[in-house]
């Protein structure tokens, strides 16, 4: 896919991002923040067994952050915990699909750190 057609699925989900809001019966919630560029992210999970059934995110920040975050929470539903251990970095860049410098790098990685959290 070109590039511009990885922008326009950022813009997207960060107009219209998927599964935002916040579970009332969460097993598990976590939040993390990004002080360097003020992003912020809570993510409230539902696991049945090992089983990711539901997952919700509010947040607020930059595009990029937000906008994966709402990727990440698609693609992460009815995944075991050890598939969900096996995200990392270059599935995250993967999915953001453009080059991204230093700082925008933590904006895309600070969801994946989110979700980590809640699969210890």
């Amino acid at each position: 896919m070109s590039e511009s057609i990885y922008q326009e699925v950022i813009l997207e989900h960060y107009r219209n991002p998927k599964n935002f809001g916040k579970l009332t019966n969460a097993t598990k919630s976590t939040t993390v923040l990004n002080p360097l560029c003020g992003d912020a992210i809570t993510m409230t999970v539902i696991f049945k067994g090992d089983v990711l059934k539901d997952i919700k995110f509010i947040g607020q920040g930059c595009a990029i952050s937000q906008a994966l975050t709402s990727q990440l929470t698609e693609h992460v539903k009815n995944k075991t915990k050890k598939q969900l251990r096996k995200l990392d970095r270059a599935f995250m860049i993967k999915l953001v699909g453009i080059e991204l410098g230093p700082n925008r790098l933590k904006c895309a990685l600070l969801p994946l750190e989110a979700l980590k959290k809640l699969i210890v």
